[in-house]
């Protein structure tokens, strides 16, 4: 497999492109409209064509490439069914599996940090990677406290659906702002400070009450934007045209 991890700084987001060698085709998770250029540099590069995008959950703090890739490629937006997106081609649920060429993501309903949150499972003969999107962070977790999250459904997620996967299963979480790359399994389960490491339900909820983070400065724009699979207001079909956004 074919497999980049690509930056947006501004947001400390990582884009995640996966490639079958066979096919050609591709696969973006959690593009970022700012970074589109260079995905498709990237895939102009390796020599693939892009079949999908494919998103974790509604965004709060960046507006996905999403409709504009699709306006440039003719690619599928694959956004997770919970989010009652009607602009996206393919609505994503646990159980049916997301297919590029010769590699397939199992979709796991990772709900808590949002309602609609999916992590995405890629199973290989050297082992497995898991796509955490907010759900897992390294040695972290996504905030609780907006779009229907909810910490003690966060705490279940993470440890029936992903703490039982393989300890060297590799996590790529979409964020890090410290800028790791890359855990496993394992080592979260040993040492997250808010997840791992022996914590309980009723202490990781009083972690997460206690937070007091500030409103995410885009969520106003991101929210609704992402709704509509990062197409600007007033885009109703498919494929119609991005237009700028205020960045707010």
């Amino acid at each position: 497999m074919i497999f980049r991890q690509l930056v947006e700084p501004d947001s400390s987001t990582y884009t995640y492109l996966l490639g079958c060698p066979d096919t050609r085709r591709a696969i973006l998770i959690d593009p970022v409209l700012e970074t589109a250029d260079r995905d498709l540099a990237a895939l102009h590069e390796l020599g693939l064509t892009l079949s999908i995008t494919l998103e974790t959950h509604i965004h709060a703090d960046h507006v996905t490439a999403a409709s504009r890739l699709r306006s440039l490629t003719g690619c599928q937006v694959a956004v997770p069914a919970a989010a009652g997106a009607s602009c996206a081609d393919i609505p994503v649920r646990e159980g049916m599996p997301v297919e590029v060429g010769s590699f397939r993501l199992q979709p796991l309903f990772t709900p808590g940090h949002t309602d609609d949150h999916h992590s995405y499972v890629l199973a290989e003969p050297g082992g497995a990677r898991v796509f955490t999107g907010d759900a897992l962070l390294i040695d972290g977790c996504g905030r609780t406290d907006f779009q229907n999250g909810d910490a003690a459904t966060l705490y279940r997620s993470v440890h029936a659906k992903l703490f039982t996967l393989p300890e060297d299963c590799l996590v790529f979480p979409a964020h890090d702002y410290s800028e790791r790359r890359v855990s496993t399994i394992a080592q979260e389960r040993a040492r997250n400070p808010r997840l791992g490491a022996g914590v309980g339900i009723d202490a990781f909820t009083g972690i997460m009450a206690r937070l007091d983070l500030p409103y995410p400065k885009r969520i106003d724009v991101a929210v609704p934007a992402n709704r509509r699979c990062g197409a600007p207001a007033g885009a109703t079909e498919p494929g119609e045209p991005v237009a700028p956004y205020d960045q707010g």
